[in-house]
C-alpha cells in the first residue's frame, strides 16, 4: 500500500493568500458528491494562511493535530486536535497558527451542499 502522505506528492504553497510560511497539501482523492475534495494540509509552525473568500465551495476544517486560531468571517475559534469549524460559501477564512506545526483536514463540497433539503 502506498503512503497517501508521501511527502513527494504534496504540493507546497509559500504565503498562501498573503500569509506567513508554507502549507504542504496533500489531495488524498476522496470525492463523492456533493464533496469535491478532501486534503490534508501542514502549516508550519507560527504560519498563517491570509485571509480569502470561499468563492465556490463550503468547506469543513478539521484540526488532527496542533492548535491555531481559525478566524470564519471575523469570528475567531480558538482549535485543537478534534476541532471543526464550518465554513460557509461566501465566507472570509483565515488560520494563525501556534507555536508547532497544524495538521488539518480540509473537506470540500459543492455549493448544492449548503442547501438543506427536507
Amino acid at each position: 500500500m502506498t503512503n497517501p502522505l508521501d511527502e513527494a506528492k504534496a504540493t507546497i504553497r509559500t504565503d498562501l493568500f498573503g500569509g506567513r510560511g508554507s502549507v504542504r497539501i496533500w489531495d488524498l482523492g476522496a470525492r463523492t458528491p456533493p464533496f469535491s475534495a478532501t486534503l490534508f494540509c501542514e502549516l508550519d509552525a507560527n504560519g498563517t494562511v491570509g485571509r480569502h473568500q470561499q468563492e465556490s465551495e463550503v468547506e469543513q476544517v478539521v484540526v488532527v493535530e496542533g492548535s491555531a486560531t481559525i478566524t470564519v468571517s471575523g469570528r475567531a475559534h480558538t482549535c485543537v486536535r478534534g476541532s471543526a469549524v464550518a465554513v460557509p460559501l461566501g465566507a472570509i477564512l483565515a488560520i494563525d497558527n501556534g507555536p508547532a506545526p497544524l495538521r488539518y483536514l480540509i473537506i470540500k463540497a459543492s455549493r448544492s451542499a449548503s442547501v438543506v433539503r427536507p
